[in-house]
């Protein structure tokens, strides 16, 4: 009989792309009976083989991380899962309880949430640092005693194995061929882009370039398109307010197809984040879906995006915290040739089909899981 799991997460969506599209779903095609714990309020569902169980919604911050934490252990608990992956921090202590239980546990790593804390806006900056070092140490005391730690980039995976613990580095890399066409590097893109368009596809918010992209836009000729959750709605009215915001198409929240569309669309995608402590060795899956479907990227800076960036002959870096020189690489890569920029094309789709791709990390986690799963 294959090996029952449960994934679980108090503060995602149901269909969140890592923890569902992503690891659910490969598990599932493995043959194990995948069960996931959320608290959206969506009642309960299956999918995709896999057995989504609501434990209700939240009503803020708090009740999510006191009283959803307790609904999901107690739920869990009673369960015959033999391994339990936790997607979020707050659960760490029912990951402790429930290896107390002789379950193994998987605590996966999005963020190295330590240096998150640091940045965190809703959190007053003179207390943060105040909270991020107890947060770590509690975090290394109970990820060493978890089976396993599944980590988002390579950094954060080191950081856990120089603290003792198991820890591998899955990372967040697109699913071939979801939002493009990497499996076949050679064919162009379809529709036909947009002449001077460009897009940005994520959380927008200040520290992640907002302000920047927006002042970029008057010295520059190109169309944004933007895609995402709002960080505020008073970041919203200042972006409006903006004289560059009359070249941006905001889409707001999109699905899959959707930034499918926004990508097809665009000859060029943004990654402008902040260079603050969490972003600096972040692995932001937004460049890389833009390199799946074959979109150049202009991204921040820091030395492990230029590297990957210049190895790969994907896009160029600029200066984030500087509009113009924002706006001077957007002019630059819009004016290249067009059989070069279709060979940056190529090149994207080519290191999306190679390198950075789900199918590579999904060989990974299952290895992982079929290490614990064996008697």
């Amino acid at each position: 009989m294959t090996a029952r799991i449960a994934h679980l997460t108090t503060a995602h969506p149901r269909f969140d792309v890592r923890i569902f599209h992503k690891e659910c779903r490969s598990l599932a095609r493995q043959g194990y009976q995948v069960d996931l714990y959320v608290a959206d309020g969506g009642g309960d569902t299956r999918r995709d083989d896999v057995s989504i169980i609501d434990v209700g919604p939240s009503t803020g911050r708090v009740s999510r991380m006191l009283g959803k934490t307790w609904a999901v252990w107690n739920r869990v608990r009673k369960t015959d899962a033999r391994i339990i992956h936790i997607h979020d921090p707050e659960l760490l202590p029912v990951a402790l309880a429930l290896k107390c239980t002789g379950r193994a546990v998987i605590y996966d790593a999005h963020e190295d949430l330590p240096r998150q804390i640091l940045s965190k806006p809703w959190i007053k900056p003179w207390i943060r640092q105040a909270i991020a070092w107890p947060v770590e140490r509690v975090e290394n005391f109970i990820a060493r005693r978890c089976t396993v730690v599944v980590c988002a980039t390579p950094h954060i995976a080191q950081r856990y194995a120089a603290q003792g613990a198991n820890s591998i580095a899955v990372n967040n890399y697109p699913i071939p061929g979801e939002l493009g066409d990497s499996a076949e590097p050679d064919r162009p893109a379809t529709p036909a882009r947009g002449d001077r368009t460009i897009c940005y596809i994520g959380g927008i918010a200040r520290i992640r370039g907002a302000v920047e992209m927006i002042q970029a836009l008057e010295h520059t000729d190109a169309r944004l398109i933007l895609a995402g959750p709002m960080e505020s709605e008073a970041l919203h009215a200042s972006l409006r307010a903006m004289p560059g915001w009359s070249k941006v198409d905001y889409r707001g929240v999109l699905d899959r197809p959707g930034i499918r569309q926004v990508l097809a669309e665009s000859q060029l995608g943004l990654v402008l984040l902040h260079p603050i402590p969490n972003y600096l060795d972040a692995l932001p899956v937004k460049m890389f879906e833009y390199m799946a479907a074959g979109v150049p990227v202009l991204a921040s800076d820091f030395p492990l995006w230029r590297q990957i960036l210049d190895s790969s002959g994907t896009g160029r870096c600029a200066d984030p915290l500087d509009a113009t020189s924002i706006a001077r690489s957007i002019n630059a890569m819009l004016a290249t040739p067009a059989d070069e920029l279709e060979r940056i094309r190529a090149a994207c789709r080519l290191a999306a089909r190679t390198t950075y791709n789900w199918r590579n990390e999904e060989a990974k986690l299952i290895d992982a899981y079929a290490k614990i799963a064996t008697p």
